[in-house]
C-alpha cells in the first residue's frame, strides 16, 4: 500500500510526504520505521528526507507564496479554506483518532479529544482569517499613518510526536489564516495524522505547495529546514535543548521564531482549597498522555494542614491506575510512553530521585496483559521532595507527580517560582483575594484557578516564560506572531 488509502489506520504501509502537492518518498528512497509504542510493532513506514528534500519543499512553498494564487487570495476565502479543512476532519474523526492513538500509543479516548480540538483550531483559525485589523496612528498634520499586518511568507513547522494532531493545527491554523504558507516537519516517532491532514488540506482546496510536509529525522530533515535560508519564520515545540539548536540555525538567517520549550508546571492547593474538586484534576493533568504533555502539571504544593489527607487520597488514586495498550480500552488510565528511548528516561530520573532518599508514597501498575514489547511506565508519586532535587527542577515527561509541602503564600510563590520555566500553573483556594494575588505573582503563561486547561482551549494564548520558551500560540495573539507590522505613511499636504 502507498498510504493513500482511507483505511490506512488499520495497517498502512509505505506513507509519502506531501511537497508540492504531489505525495512523494524521499529523494534517496530512504525509509524510516514507525513503531507502535503499544507493542513494539513496525507497523508503517516514512520517508526518511534530507536536506535535498527540505529544498524542494521550502522552493515549492516559495512558488506558492510568490507566484500562486495563495498570495492573492482574500482573507475570506483562506477562512473558509481552513473552516472546510475543519468539516473534513471532522468527517475522518474515527480515522484520525484511530491513527494518532496507534502512532502515539495513546489511549483512543485521548484520540478523539485531540480530534475535537483539533477541529476547533481549524474552525477558531478559519473565522479569524478576516478579523485580524490593523490600525490608524495619530501623527503630524498633513500626514496619514496606518499599520498592516502582513505574513511572514514561508513558514516552518517543527511538530512534536506528543500531540501531533492538535499542535499541528494551532500552528496551520494561525500561519494559514495570515495568509503564510508551511513546511512542517512532523517528529519522526510520530508522523502520520500529519501527512494525513496534509492530504486532506489538498483535498479541501489548497493550492499546491501551500501546505508541505516533509519526514525524516530531526538532526537531518528538522536541522536542514530550521536553517534554510528560504524561510521567513520557524515555529517549535519541543525540548529546551532541541529549541536552542533551532533558534541558532534560525539566527543565521536572522529569522523569527515561536518557541515553546515545555513546563515544570505547579499547582498550588491551599487547605481552603475544595479538595474533592481539585482530586481528579490534579491526578488527570499529569497522567494524561502518560505525563507525556508540556504544561503537565507535575508538581503539586500543599498547604501543610491539608498536606496529610491530599496526599494520601492522590496515593489511593495512583495505586488503582493501570496503564495498557492503546487500543484495549477506550477509557484506559494512560498508554505507553511514545518510545524505548522515553521509557528509558523517566525510568532513569524515578531512580535518580529514590537514590535521593526521596519517597515514593504508591506507583500505579501496568496491565499484565500488556504486550512485553510496550513501552509502558507505571505512574509514580513522589512524597515530601526536596525543592533542589532533579526531579522537583528538570521536566520529566512522564507520570511522575512530586508532592511540595509549603505553609502560606509566601512559600508557595517561592516553590512555584522555584524552577527554570513558566508555562502554566493552578491555584486552588476559595479566597477571591489570595486567587488574584497569586494570579500576578506566579511566573506562568496561563494560569488556572480551581480548575487547570481548558479542553484544548484553542481561545486561550499559550506560551510560557524562561525556559519554557518564548512567544505565543492560540486565540489571537497567535496570528501576531504569525505575521509583521507595516507602516505606511501618506504624504498629503
Amino acid at each position: 500500500m502507498d498510504g493513500d488509502s482511507l483505511t490506512r489506520a488499520a495497517a498502512p504501509a509505505a506513507w509519502r510526504q506531501v511537497i508540492g502537492g504531489r505525495r512523494t518518498g524521499a529523494v534517496s528512497g530512504a525509509r524510516i520505521d514507525v513503531t507502535c509504542p503499544s507493542d513494539g510493532e513496525v507497523f508503517a513506514t516514512i520517508p526518511a528526507s534530507s536536506a535535498e528534500d527540505v529544498d524542494l519543499a521550502v522552493r515549492a512553498a516559495r512558488r506558492a507564496f510568490d507566484e500562486g494564487p495563495w498570495g492573492r487570495m482574500p482573507a475570506v476565502e483562506r477562512g473558509r479554506l481552513l473552516t472546510r479543512l475543519g468539516q473534513l476532519v471532522k468527517r475522518h474523526a474515527e480515522e484520525l483518532a484511530a491513527l494518532e492513538s496507534r502512532d502515539t500509543g495513546k489511549p483512543l479516548r485521548q484520540g478523539r479529544a485531540d480530534v475535537t480540538a483539533t477541529m476547533r483550531y481549524y474552525e477558531f483559525y478559519g473565522g479569524a482569517a478576516d478579523k485580524l485589523h490593523g490600525d490608524t496612528i495619530p501623527f503630524l498634520d498633513g500626514y496619514t499613518a496606518l499599520t498592516l499586518r502582513e505574513p511572514h511568507g514561508v513558514v516552518a513547522g517543527i511538530i512534536p510526536w506528543n500531540y501531533p494532531l492538535q499542535i499541528l493545527a494551532r500552528v496551520a491554523g494561525a500561519a494559514l489564516a495570515m495568509g503564510n504558507v508551511l513546511v512542517v516537519k512532523p517528529a519522526e516517532d510520530a508522523s502520520l495524522t500529519t501527512i494525513r491532514i496534509a492530504e486532506l488540506a489538498l483535498e479541501a482546496g489548497f493550492p499546491e505547495g501551500v501546505f508541505n510536509v516533509v519526514t525524516g529525522t530531526g538532526g537531518e530533515a528538522g536541522a536542514a529546514l530550521s536553517g534554510h535560508p528560504g524561510i521567513d519564520y520557524v515555529t517549535f515545540t519541543g525540548s529546551p535543548a532541541t529549541g536552542t539548536a533551532i533558534q541558532q540555525a534560525a539566527a543565521l538567517n536572522n529569522r523569527g521564531v515561536t518557541m515553546e520549550l515545555g513546563g515544570k508546571s505547579p499547582h498550588i492547593v491551599f487547605a481552603d482549597a475544595d479538595l474533592d474538586k481539585a482530586l481528579p484534576v490534579l491526578v488527570n493533568a499529569i497522567i494524561q498522555n502518560a505525563g507525556q504533555t508540556c504544561s503537565a502539571g507535575s508538581r503539586v504544593l500543599i498547604e501543610r494542614p491539608a498536606y496529610d489527607a491530599l496526599a494520601g487520597a492522590l496515593a489511593d488514586r495512583f495505586a488503582k491506575l493501570v496503564a495498557g495498550p492503546h487500543d484495549a480500552d477506550p477509557e484506559r488510565d494512560l498508554g505507553p510512553l511514545v518510545s524505548a528511548r522515553q521509557r528509558a528516561r523517566v525510568a532513569a530520573m524515578v531512580e535518580e530521585g529514590e537514590a535521593a532518599g526521596i519517597s515514593v508514597l504508591t506507583r500505579g501498575i501496568v496491565d499484565e496483559h500488556a504486550p512485553p514489547g510496550g513501552f509502558y511506565a507505571a505512574p509514580v508519586l513522589f512524597g515530601a521532595v526536596d525543592p533542589a532535587a532533579r526531579i522537583a527542577r528538570e521536566e520529566i515527561f512522564g507520570p511522575v507527580l512530586s508532592l511540595f509541602p509549603f505553609e502560606g503564600e509566601e512559600e508557595a510563590v517561592r516553590l512555584a517560582n522555584g524552577t527554570d520555566y513558566g508555562l502554566v500553573a493552578g491555584i486552588w483556594t476559595r479566597d477571591g483575594a489570595r486567587q488574584h494575588r497569586l494570579a500576578k505573582r506566579v511566573r506562568a503563561g496561563q494560569v488556572f484557578v480551581n480548575s487547570y486547561g481548558a479542553g484544548g482551549g484553542v481561545e486561550l494564548p499559550f506560551g510560557g516564560f524562561g525556559r519554557s520558551g518564548h512567544g505565543r500560540e492560540k486565540g489571537f495573539e497567535a496570528l501576531y506572531d504569525m505575521s509583521a507590522t507595516k507602516t505606511v505613511v501618506f504624504d498629503h499636504r
